[in-house]
Formats: structure tokens, C-alpha cells, sequence
């Protein structure tokens, strides 16, 4: 059965004096090698992944909605790391768009579950808990989406931002094997382990058009380029 869970929505108020400055990144965390392993978790082909969201000193979760929200599809990625010197890369894909007025985003059925989130530097990949679960609703609320909110994901929450965009928690529930409900897919922990968020981005995902594709859109090009000087002649 599941356990007492903490709330997304109410984990601004747990932070309390728990907060570090947040420094602008220099290096991004998307490689091609990070790229490569994105695609083959996602399993839809060849993306084109489109940086949206950078984040830098000062900014705060409004500056990630107004860069993410409406924006489709996204990959977070997010290097975190704690008092004695461990580091991780982690990050989820949302199939939906961000949203800064939504709440939760719930999906009833397995096919609408296509949300995961991962650990890159411990290679796992995490999915929402099956309905055919003793408790069919553990794996439905797949991110949670208000204005004092990073990207969050699952109801755990098994991946928080807070607002500051300075700190990560990890508490899982909602997604990956229900055995381990309060696990921390960053570093296997039990109990809700702050960690420091050392860069943070955010990007759009689009699939790469088949050659075909481009062949089209370069005869379609031409057929609009004759049209027009036809009309210019008459």
C-alpha cells in the first residue's frame, strides 16, 4: 500500500532556511553521447533537441515558465550534488507542455503514461507505475505544473525543483518500481535528501525529418516558386 507522500504543492513551505545560490552555468550538460542514450530512452527516432531554457544567476521558477510553457514536448536536465562532494546528471521528459496555472498533469490510462524520468550518471531509466498496480492511480500524475515550481516530476515527488531553481528532491512514487516507494533515483537514499541544483536546462524536442521529407518540402518549395513567377509574367 502506499505510504504517507509528501505533496509537490507543499514542499515551497518544507524547504524552509534549506536554500544555496544558484550560479550561472558554463558548460552545457547536453553532449552528443547524453544525446544519443535521450533518443534511444524516448525510442521515437532521431530529435532535433532545441535549447529553450538555460538557467542563470537569479532567476527564479517564473523565468523557466516563461521560456518552457506552451513549448511542447521537453527534456529537463539537471546536474545536482550534495555536501560530500557526490555529483549526478538527471532530468525527465515531459510529453506535455509545462504550464505555470495547470497543477497536476494526469494520465488515467498506460498508453497516456509515456512521461519518464532518469538518472544519466547512474544509467536508469524510470517509468510511471502500470495501472494494473494494486493502486491504479499511483502512476497518474506525471508532473506537477504552478507559477513557485521548477519542472516536477511525479506525485513523490519523485523529482522536484523548487522555486529558486537552487534545489532538487527526490522521493519516488510515481514512477519506477513500487518497491522502492521513497527512494531517490540521484542516489538511492531513503527519507527526501535535499540537493544543491548546479545547472539546470530545458529543452524542446522535435523529430529529424526523413530525407523524403526534405526532397518534399524542396519540391513543394518549387512548385511555389514557379507559381509565383507565373503570376508576375501574367
Amino acid at each position: 500500500m502506499m505510504k504517507t507522500t509528501v505533496a509537490a504543492g507543499l514542499l515551497a513551505a518544507a524547504l524552509g532556511g534549506w536554500t544555496s545560490l544558484a550560479q550561472a552555468q558554463s558548460t552545457p550538460l547536453l553532449d552528443i553521447t547524453l544525446h544519443g542514450q535521450l533518443e534511444r530512452w524516448l525510442g521515437a527516432g532521431d530529435l532535433y533537441l532545441e535549447n529553450i531554457y538555460t538557467r542563470q544567476t537569479g532567476n527564479y521558477s517564473a523565468d523557466f515558465h516563461a521560456a518552457a510553457d506552451g513549448k511542447g514536448p521537453t527534456f529537463t536536465l539537471m546536474r545536482v550534488s550534495n555536501d560530500t562532494g557526490g555529483s549526478w546528471l538527471v532530468g525527465g521528459y515531459n510529453p506535455n507542455s509545462w504550464s505555470s496555472t495547470e497543477g497536476w498533469h494526469i494520465a488515467q490510462r498506460d498508453w497516456e503514461r509515456t512521461a519518464f524520468i532518469f538518472n544519466y550518471t547512474d544509467p536508469a531509466v524510470f517509468r510511471p507505475v502500470p495501472s494494473t498496480y494494486e493502486l491504479p492511480s499511483q502512476g497518474a500524475r506525471l508532473t506537477y505544473n504552478w507559477s513557485d515550481h521548477g519542472p516536477t516530476f511525479g506525485q513523490g515527488p519523485d523529482l522536484f525543483v523548487s522555486e529558486g531553481l537552487d534545489v532538487a528532491l527526490s522521493w519516488q512514487l510515481t514512477y519506477g518500481d513500487p518497491d522502492y516507494e521513497g527512494r531517490s533515483i540521484i542516489d538511492g537514499s531513503y527519507g527526501g535528501q535535499f540537493m544543491r541544483i548546479d545547472a539546470l536546462e530545458v529543452y524542446s524536442i522535435a523529430p529529424v525529418p526523413e530525407p523524403g521529407s526534405y526532397a518534399m518540402l524542396a519540391a513543394g518549395l518549387g512548385v511555389l516558386g514557379w507559381a509565383a513567377r507565373r503570376r508576375r509574367k501574367a
